[in-house]
């Protein structure tokens, strides 16, 4: 096992800077979780790590290795990718022990280690199949096995859920889980789905156009959004914003947007807050109907069964998730209330105000 250690870590393709002097500590044993929209940089910097990319700047240590200007085979890292990139003319076993038989390895290693990582992940039915008789999530576990019969000291995971359907996503989801938790080892791991990155994570880290956001527990980030790109990327559905002003109403603060007011007071920021622009934000689940709340008006209602999405017009655009009303409907004036201690509040610039 190892930590992983980015400092300054740029990349740039003909001059065009896509990742910007990321530094991040991975701790040995620890799942990290690289997340952001298409494009952000996580897999780039990914594959920095694997060796796979050159870095353009900056140092990446394994362990206490500086790995930086070392070819993939010397770094000792582990990487399962999207496409799972399984032979097609060979078995299961043989698919497994091939990275094994061209390091070298004796027989009686491989054997037990392909026989290890098999029982593992419950793929010993599978070892005499071809990946054309698999399903994608057997494909999946084979190619996990892949990874996991290198004992490496890293394991790197480029977005290998995206090609499942919605139910064997989840089911793999608890398979890396159950496995991190047996193995030990230290796993990165890229995805643009923040479900993945809140469910799997033991921190996450937010990166938008090559530049980290905020590193953090999932739930601190959720709870402490850095900026509002953080606040609308983390959580679903996504978190309302509404641009309005701080306004002293009898010595109280008091978010003004429109026809949308709502007192400030008891928010973790109110005693840093000053007259002026603000943008306000509420997650759409810290909204509840309540008889002495502000008026909203019931422009759709998008029913999940349990819960509905109340999309609203309060002066601004809103979505509320409550629990199931059928007697809800377009047209209807409700009130809604939020626990001042939900209230997210930023500057004209994104930024977290009072945290």
């Amino acid at each position: 096992m190892a930590s992983v250690t980015l400092e300054g870590v740029t990349k740039s393709f003909a001059g065009l800077t896509v990742v910007h002097g990321v530094d991040l500590a991975i701790a040995e044993g620890e799942f990290m979780v690289l997340v952001g929209p298409s494009g952000c940089g996580k897999s780039t910097t990914l594959r920095m790590i694997a060796g796979l990319e050159e870095t353009s700047g900056g140092t990446i240590r394994i362990g206490a290795r500086d790995v930086t200007q070392l070819e993939p085979r010397e770094r000792n890292v582990a990487m399962v990718f999207q496409n799972y990139a399984l032979y097609p003319h060979k078995t299961v076993r043989e698919n497994l022990a091939f990275g094994l038989k061209m390091r070298g390895a004796d027989k009686a290693d491989i054997d037990r280690r392909v026989n290890q990582a098999a029982a593992m992940l419950k793929i010993e039915p599978l070892l005499a199949r071809k990946p054309r008789q698999l399903s994608g999530g057997q494909m999946q576990r084979v190619a996990l096995g892949r990874a996991l019969v290198r004992e490496p000291d890293v394991f790197l995971f480029d977005e290998p859920l995206s090609n499942l359907d919605a139910k064997m996503r989840v089911h793999m989801r608890d398979e890396i889980s159950r496995l991190h938790r047996e193995v030990g080892t230290a796993m990165i791991y890229v995805t643009h789905d923040q479900v993945e990155a809140m469910t799997l994570g033991d921190r996450i880290c937010v990166m938008k156009d090559g530049v980290v956001q905020q590193v953090g527990r999932p739930l601190d980030v959720y709870d402490r959004p850095a900026n509002t790109f953080v606040a609308g990327f983390i959580g679903s559905p996504e978190m309302n914003f509404a641009d309005g002003e701080i306004a002293a109403e009898d010595g109280r603060p008091v978010f003004r947007s429109g026809q949308l007011a709502i007192p400030l007071d008891g928010a973790p920021q109110a005693t840093s807050l000053r007259p002026g622009p603000i943008t306000l934000g509420i997650r759409p689940e810290h909204l509840t109907p309540s008889p002495s709340g502000f008026a909203a008006r019931v422009h759709h209602v998008e029913r999940m069964g349990a819960e509905s999405v109340l999309v609203l017009d309060a002066g601004a655009r809103i979505r509320a998730l409550v629990d199931r009303d059928d007697g809800i409907g377009e047209g209807d004036e409700i009130r809604l209330a939020v626990p001042p201690n939900r209230l997210h509040l930023f500057d004209r610039e994104g930024r977290s105000v009072g945290t």
